[in-house]
């Protein structure tokens, strides 16, 4: 098991970590639209969600991934009435096969949403001997 830690996201706001990868996955910790001081941004919904994608990615960079790799999403939004919009604007930022995904109303508090994600580990290394 490895931590993933990079200062181009949010820092924790508790006891976990932004990623940790074990058994040729990465468990990308839920991101939101937050800064890497952990202030949030975006005024609008589409803004919030662009800053989370872009959190996302930056961890999974750190772990040596991408959300290119990405075989799972939990998506939790404090409206479900967002939902073809962020569908829409999810479509910017993964790549196909879309991986399997939850979406969840969840009362969120000052922003409009949160994704967690599970990424392959890098690239494969085959060992021909």
């Amino acid at each position: 098991m490895e931590h993933i830690s990079t200062d181009q996201a949010p820092p924790p706001a508790g006891p976990y970590s932004q990623a940790i990868a074990s058994g040729g996955l990465v468990f990308l910790a839920g991101q939101g639209p937050f800064n890497s001081e952990g202030l949030r941004t975006g005024e609008s919904f589409e803004e919030q969600v662009r800053r989370t994608f872009e959190n996302l990615e930056a961890v999974a960079r750190a772990a040596g991934s991408s959300l290119s790799r990405a075989v799972r999403l939990g998506v939790y939004l404090r409206d479900l009435d967002q939902f073809a919009e962020f569908n829409h604007i999810a479509r910017d930022y993964l790549t196909k096969p879309y991986p399997a995904r939850t979406t969840i109303e969840v009362a969120l508090r000052g922003f409009d949403i949160e994704i967690d994600a599970v990424v392959e580990a890098g690239a494969v290394v085959i060992d021909m001997n």
